[in-house]
């Protein structure tokens, strides 16, 4: 496997081409904007500079690694002779299956294709294709060249082969490979998100400040960052997404998005990507200064 074709140049997607190109394979990276494709090359650029400057990567490996990724507005051009096709586009069921049934028609009937949902079943996303045996999720976190875990996801009809091939795809890159049966949420999301919703909840009902919560589960859970926090760093419109996603797979009110929530998603207040949600960013990317409406 060499050629490595990543669907989306966003947060998640440039990450994924970051880490397949400076392991040494040839990625082809695909979005239909091209302004998202040369802001992707520059997150990538920048993410290799700092490498360089703490020294964990020469000036040539970064070179090589850039060398390494081609960009593409036209998925048809992107895909060809790719080996793996890793999808990294919006948590949107329906276009990810649009994208799919458009994946099966074009990429070679060997091509193993991958989804890196978080949340969306592997099983509805493979039915959309006629090689349901091919398809697999490989969920990886963010951000993606630091962290070491990539959820494997084995659809209902995923075969033994290609998620043997995947595993040890993702031990190649340097990744610790956790096999994991396909429910909504996974294993990651299925504990992280109720426990996010839960800390909204008790910031919405009045139990304690946005830095108290975070302190709490920081210093007596040993977290690194706190829920909020990390609410805010993974966007409040993705853990919203997720959790509609398990609710209706469930249907258990246990996975309920908290209306706080609901209504910070609607009023646009997504988190770092927007310059606020829990905390303000728009002097500073750390959490270090409560949004105002939660001073009140």
């Amino acid at each position: 496997m060499k050629n490595i074709a990543v669907i989306g140049a966003g947060t998640m997607g440039n990450g994924i081409a970051h880490t397949f190109a400076q392991t040494g394979f040839k990625v082809q990276l695909i979005d239909i904007n091209e302004d998202s494709l040369k802001k992707g090359i520059e997150t990538i650029t920048n993410n290799l500079d700092r490498m360089v400057a703490k020294d964990r990567i020469t000036e040539d490996q970064k070179q090589q690694t850039l060398s390494n990724i081609s960009t593409f507005t036209d998925l048809t051009e992107g895909v060809k002779s790719a080996d793996l096709v890793v999808e990294a586009a919006t948590e949107n069921s329906e276009l990810k299956l649009k994208i799919f049934k458009q994946l099966d028609d074009i990429c070679s009937k060997d091509t193993i294709l991958a989804t890196n949902t978080s949340s969306i079943s592997i099983t509805q996303i493979a039915a959309a294709t006629m090689r349901p045996k091919q398809v697999i999720g490989m969920h990886f976190m963010n951000p993606v060249p630091i962290m070491k875990l990539v959820e494997i996801i084995r659809g209902y009809n995923t075969s033994d082969e290609v998620t043997k091939t995947i595993m040890e795809l993702s031990q190649t890159l340097g990744k610790d490979p956790v096999e994991v049966n396909d429910y909504p949420g996974f294993v990651a999301n299925r504990i992280l998100m109720p426990m996010l919703n839960e800390s909204i909840e008790t910031l919405y009902n009045g139990v304690a400040g946005v830095t108290e919560i975070d302190t709490v589960m920081k210093l007596g859970m040993a977290h690194p960052m706190g829920p909020l926090q990390l609410a805010d760093f993974i966007g409040l419109d993705v853990c919203l997404s997720i959790l509609n996603v398990m609710y209706d797979g469930f249907k258990n009110p246990k996975y309920a998005p908290c209306p706080l929530l609901v209504n910070m998603v609607r009023a646009g207040k997504l988190g770092i990507k927007s310059g606020e949600g829990f905390y303000d960013y728009s002097e500073s990317r750390k959490a270090e200064k409560v949004a105002e409406q939660f001073l009140k």
